[in-house]
């Protein structure tokens, strides 16, 4: 096990009943949270104070917003080192292809997520998943 206690995750999900779920496991767990229901709120949350780790979802509002978000905090500077995991209702194949097409735009290789929840994820599954990331 990990020591939880101080290790930041953030949470970003644009459905507050997701939101609320995983964040509420985290906490229980002794993890702290912060969250955000959009990729710019992201991208500004984690900023200011870098998480251990991002849980993103995939499908949010706008135009692929959360691939967009996904590639910001991968190419931004002070975030490109910090483990995400996706959370998404898509299938992790049409996810890991898509991913591939972002490195053009972005101008540079966009690296993998660290890991890949589908939803609706297992409580157990979000917990082993961050300890076993935050253990690396």
């Amino acid at each position: 096990m990990t020591e939880k206690s101080g290790r930041l995750i953030l949470v970003v999900d644009d459905e507050p009943d997701m939101r609320t779920f995983v964040s509420t496991v985290l906490e229980t767990s002794g993890f702290r949270v912060s969250v955000a229901g959009d990729g710019e709120t992201a991208l500004l949350t984690a900023v200011a104070d870098p998480p251990d780790i991002i849980i993103l979802d995939v499908m949010m509002p706008g135009i692929e917003e959360g691939l967009a978000a996904y590639r910001n905090l991968r190419t931004h500077r002070l975030l490109s080192k910090v483990p995400v995991v996706m959370l998404s209702a898509i299938a992790k194949k049409t996810f890991f292809h898509k991913i591939k097409s972002l490195a053009p735009e972005a101008g540079c290789n966009v690296a993998e997520p660290d890991a890949y929840l589908e939803k609706p994820p297992e409580a157990e599954d979000i917990i082993a998943l961050t300890e076993k990331i935050l253990a690396r």
